[in-house]
């Protein structure tokens, strides 16, 4: 059976907001990708609101592309606490934690969401501009971490 990296993460032991590291693949012609756990929210306690998750990953989707060069995709966590990035080349979670907050920033300023007519997103009615700020001021708040399991925000 397939080992899957966050089932092996003890959930009940990290202590989020926190970028990590959760996994990295060399391609036998040196090509790297690295995939980060950008968790918001401390899992078993709390979760994020669908509408909540679209509109963060929309801005996330758009924005974290102007500041992580070679990302390649953001997807939402099926747990609802976070989300999973995946980019080309050696990054670090100091430099993906520092475009994260810049984004946070851009949410909590932001006066529309960006592609939410039925042509351009699947489930164009479930979206929350309102919750998204509200959450990212807390991830903000909170402060983000570089380590999962003590505070080392930055």
């Amino acid at each position: 059976m397939a080992k899957v990296e966050s089932f092996s993460l003890d959930h009940n032991k990290v202590k989020a907001p926190y970028v990590r590291l959760a996994g990295k693949e060399e391609h036998e012609k040196g090509a790297v990708i690295e995939k980060y756990d950008l968790r918001f929210l401390q899992p078993n306690k709390d979760t994020l609101p669908t509408s909540a998750v679209h509109t963060l990953e929309h801005f996330l989707a758009i924005h974290m592309r102007d500041e992580i060069e070679g990302l390649i995709d953001i997807s939402p966590m099926g747990c609802l606490t976070g989300f999973y990035m995946v980019a080309w080349n050696d990054h670090s979670p100091e430099e993906i934690a520092e475009a994260l907050k810049k984004v946070l920033n851009i949410i909590i300023e932001a006066d529309v969401i960006e592609a939410t007519i039925a042509i351009e997103c699947g489930n164009y009615k479930d979206h929350s501009l309102f919750a998204a700020k509200e959450y990212a001021k807390q991830v903000l708040n909170d402060g983000i971490s570089i380590e999962p399991f003590e505070r080392k925000v930055i």
